[in-house]
């Protein structure tokens, strides 16, 4: 087997490949140094990270079990309950603690 020298290559056959190569590269220049990508541009503040509290119980309607998580930061409660033919949790509930707290407060 001859390997073969640069004067037996095909001319013009560089070219392509250093031109495919320029264009990832200004592709890859746009993606990093481009604008920025907001979700919610609407004005809407962005929502804090939140920090949350698991607690298990059972409920009330039914044999199963549940897991409530409190969201204190964003004031917010899911309740999930775990469905054993299905192997899922489900969401069953939700409640906004702050409309709750200003609610019980105009009573």
């Amino acid at each position: 087997m001859m390997a073969h020298t640069a004067s037996e290559r095909r001319p013009g056959r560089l070219a392509p490949l250093i031109a495919a190569n320029a264009a990832l590269l200004g592709v890859l220049a746009f993606v990093e140094f481009g604008p920025a990508a907001f979700a919610q541009q609407g004005g809407q503040p962005a929502r804090p990270r939140g920090q949350y509290t698991l607690v298990g119980g059972q409920i009330q309607t039914g044999n199963s079990n549940a897991v409530y998580i409190v969201d204190s930061v964003n004031q917010e409660m899911i309740v999930l309950r775990w469905e054993d033919g299905r192997n899922i949790l489900s969401g069953i509930g939700y409640r906004d603690l702050e409309n709750d707290g200003k609610a019980r407060s105009k009573r």
